[in-house]
C-alpha cells in the first residue's frame, strides 16, 4: 500500500501510519490496512506467502473439483440404476411389433395380449397353427 509507505515517515512506528491510513480511508480497523500490506508485499516478492493469484487459482480448483465430484455421484446413481434394469430379467423374449396403422373400428389387432405364466401384459404377433392332418 503505497499510502502506508508514504506516511511511515511521518509517524513514530508502522502501525501508527497503518492507523492514520485505516482513519484516512474510512476502515473500520487498521488491522484491515495491515493485512492489505502484508498480501502486498506477498504479492510484490518482498514477503513469503501464498500470492492473491495462487490464492485464487487453489479456490477455482477447489470449486472445480466439488463440481466434478457432485457430477461423478450424479453418474455413479445413473450408472446403478440402469445397469440395474439391465441386469434384471425380461418378463417375455417377444417384442411387439411396431404398428404401422391403428386398426380400424371392429378390426382385430395383429397382436394378442402375452399369455406366459409370468403375467406379462406386452402384445405379442400372433401366431398361426397349423393341424397336421393324416
Amino acid at each position: 500500500m503505497r499510502m502506508v509507505a508514504e506516511n511511515v515517515g511521518e509517524h513514530e512506528s508502522e502501525w501508527a501510519a497503518m492507523t492514520r491510513v485505516a482513519e484516512l480511508l474510512g476502515v473500520g480497523t487498521p488491522e484491515t490496512v495491515r493485512k492489505w500490506v502484508r498480501q502486498a508485499q506477498v504479492d510484490a516478492g518482498a514477503r513469503p506467502g501464498v500470492t492473491t493469484e495462487e490464492s485464487a487459482e487453489v479456490k477455482r480448483l477447489k470449486r472445480e473439483n466439488a463440481e466434478l465430484k457432485r457430477a461423478n455421484s450424479i453418474l455413479k446413481a445413473a450408472a446403478a440404476f440402469f445397469g440395474a434394469e439391465l441386469d434384471r430379467p425380461s418378463r417375455c423374449r417377444t417384442r411387439r411389433p411396431p404398428r404401422t396403422r391403428w386398426p380400424a373400428l371392429g378390426e382385430s389387432s395383429p397382436s394378442v395380449p402375452c399369455s406366459l405364466s409370468t403375467g406379462c401384459r406386452w402384445p405379442h404377433p400372433r401366431t398361426t397353427t397349423t393341424s397336421a392332418g393324416p
